[in-house]
């Protein structure tokens, strides 16, 4: 199985990026280790581009950049689910996360119930453990590497 997704990053006085908390029942108690990028599963026949966008706006209801994306590469979760993510440079604003959502023993829950800005340590310590090389790689891109 495969995912794409975004990792927005903004630089105001240093580096943040924007994580996804989960929705669902879950996720309700779950904090450190189970924020994500913004992903999902790349569909059949779908570039890992386009799935990032579709994901990204069905996840959070804001237009995803569709220009001058850093390339994270790879990683793969624990469970042999491999993401591919990309950067991009945007200062989208929380309290205007509109999350599409699913359904679960008939019940309908946000597919992200929020989303935060944190500084690359804060969010290697919230993002699930393979993800957080994500964030290592881009602190690499923009060379703030043990900044």
């Amino acid at each position: 199985m495969r995912s794409a997704g975004l990792l927005p990053y903004r630089l105001r006085g240093g580096l943040e990026v924007l994580i996804a908390h989960p929705g669902g029942p879950w996720f309700a108690n779950r904090d450190e280790g189970s924020w994500s990028l913004v992903k999902g599963i790349v569909e059949k026949g779908e570039s890992d581009t386009a799935a990032a966008i579709r994901e990204f706006e069905e996840e959070t209801g804001w237009t995803a950049p569709r220009d001058n994306w850093v390339s994270l590469g790879e990683t793969t979760m624990r469970s042999r689910k491999v993401v591919v993510a990309w950067a991009v440079l945007h200062d989208f604003r929380p309290e205007d996360l509109d999350p599409g959502t699913f359904e679960m023993h008939g019940r309908r829950y946000p597919e992200i119930d929020r989303v935060e800005w944190f500084k690359p340590e804060f969010a290697r310590r919230k993002l699930n453990q393979a993800q957080g090389a994500f964030v290592e790689r881009l602190e690499s891109h923009l060379g703030l590497n043990g900044v």
